[in-house]
């Protein structure tokens, strides 16, 4: 897994101001995106996007989550547990901000910030369509609004092979005025169960700060 992340890092750190104007499909037509969350194909076929449905429940921080990491670009931060996570600023690409790991385990997580305010109802498309620039069958497999530590945020998990690898993207989208954020986790197929309470209680410890 290892051997990989660099790679599936790269899948996703992808300019989301530019994505906003242009993508490629799977069969490798041009769209276009449109900040209401609809596209259409270049030559003019409109496309709506399917209604992503509310997650009721209130998801808020883990108690063990006790270490504040900040975004240096825009007023968001995100709790975890320094004890099970490992997390360095990234080196690989200067649109990641920092790169996490589960200590021992084969999942690992990125945050990718920027001061461009995107729709969050336009981050369904910019996501799926930039993913399937590496991993052409990439699909989303759960989609839904959540409200988490009071914020509203969009849950993506996508599914995908790249290299022969099958791998499993489990993510939130967050945007406000000052900026827009990524906030990735990623593992194989076959683990993303296995991780599924971890993954949740990270991403949980997403806040806007003042």
């Amino acid at each position: 897994m290892k051997r990989i992340t660099l790679l599936l890092s790269c899948l996703l750190i992808i300019s989301l101001s530019q994505a906003q104007q242009k993508a490629v499909t799977e069969t490798g037509e041009e769209v276009i995106l449109f900040d209401d969350g609809t596209w259409e194909y270049k030559n003019g076929e409109h496309i709506e996007e399917t209604e992503i449905p509310t997650n009721s429940k209130k998801f808020e921080k883990d108690e063990n989550s006790t270490f504040l990491l900040k975004s240096t670009k825009f007023n968001v931060g995100f709790w975890l547990n320094p004890k099970i996570w490992s997390f360095k600023k990234s080196t690989d690409n200067p649109d990641s901000e920092y790169e996490l790991q589960l200590k021992g385990g084969d999942l690992y997580g990125i945050i990718i910030s920027e001061k461009v305010h995107i729709p969050l109802e336009t981050m369904k498309s910019i996501a799926l369509e930039n993913g399937k620039s590496v991993a052409p069958d990439l699909k989303i497999v759960k989609e839904e609004y959540r409200t988490v530590n009071g914020f509203k945020v969009l849950l993506l998990q996508m599914n995908g092979t790249m290299q022969g690898i099958k791998v499993s993207y489990y993510s939130y989208y967050f945007s406000n005025t000052n900026g827009t954020v990524q906030f990735v986790t990623y593992t194989s197929q076959n683990l993303i169960d296995s991780y599924s309470s971890e993954i949740e209680k990270l991403l949980n410890g997403f806040v806007e700060l003042n």
